[in-house]
């Protein structure tokens, strides 16, 4: 990695075999011509992520899910609308939950179509390996340095990869209502990647801020590719997962504190 790369550019290199094994992760689970069963096992462990969104997560203990308790948050907030309020920064959170809103929608309808009744209370799933990344990103995101705390928002949505690719899905209606609603996630997030950048460029001014950066970045990282992979339904194996992710020069890490 050369030394004249600044901070946010050399957490972006390391980042990147991750995003390109998330890439493949997303290629092979299309190419198994997943069945209705399974397709429906991953709507709806993709349904639980868009309305319990990880930016900012806690507890969402008194709320239908953490959407409901992001956007209470916000509200909340209004009573300071005229007395000393970020306005930018709270303006950027409501277009960041908006935004999951309607991931959440499209892909709602989309399973409806599967199901062939609407949502119910339940139908959305949260995975294991789901829960394990978000322990580990909220211990992150309620880290005392601010570094730590940016380069969260670098690991959200593992470089659009999943969404891109899967907005390429082709076949029959079913395939094609999905690559919709994938593009509509995909067109997003694009550029979330140049704003989490440009966060970081202001936040690490050292070494240190660095290294402890690269650390978060490199076990969230992992941790996505298990989440990913849970979600697909284990469409590759450990070996064959830790195998792609170090040709394309990766770091396979064991995750087992969280």
């Amino acid at each position: 990695m050369s030394d004249n790369l600044s901070f946010a550019d050399k957490l972006i290199t390391l980042a990147t075999p991750y995003w390109e094994t998330e890439a493949e992760l997303t290629r092979r689970f299309f190419a198994s011509k997943p069945s209705k069963k399974t397709w429906v096992r991953y709507l709806r462990a993709a349904v639980y992520k868009e309305l319990n969104p990880v930016i900012g997560y806690g507890p969402t203990n008194g709320f239908a899910c953490g959407l409901h308790m992001e956007f209470s948050g916000l509200v909340n907030k209004f009573e300071a609308v005229d007395d000393g309020l970020d306005r930018r920064s709270f303006h950027h959170r409501l277009e960041q939950m908006i935004e999951e809103f309607m991931h959440f929608t499209v892909l709602a309808e989309v399973l409806e179509d599967l199901l062939g009744r609407p949502l119910q209370r339940g139908d959305a799933e949260q995975l294991p390996e789901d829960e394990k990344l978000n322990r580990l990103r909220h211990n992150y995101v309620n880290s005392d340095n601010m570094a730590v705390q940016a380069v969260m928002e670098l690991t959200e949505g593992g470089g659009t990869a999943t969404f891109r690719e899967g907005s390429k899905l082709t076949g029959g209606e079913f395939e094609t209502k999905l690559a919709a609603a994938f593009k509509v996630i995909a067109d997003d997030e694009d550029g979330h990647v140049d704003h989490a950048a440009e966060e970081l460029l202001d936040v690490i001014k050292t070494t240190s801020d660095f290294a402890a950066a690269k650390k978060a970045l490199l076990l969230v990282s992992m941790q996505r590719l298990h989440m990913r992979n849970e979600m697909f339904s284990n469409v590759m194996t450990s070996e064959e997962l830790n195998g792609y992710l170090s040709e394309r020069g990766g770091e396979p890490i064991n995750i087992t504190k969280f």
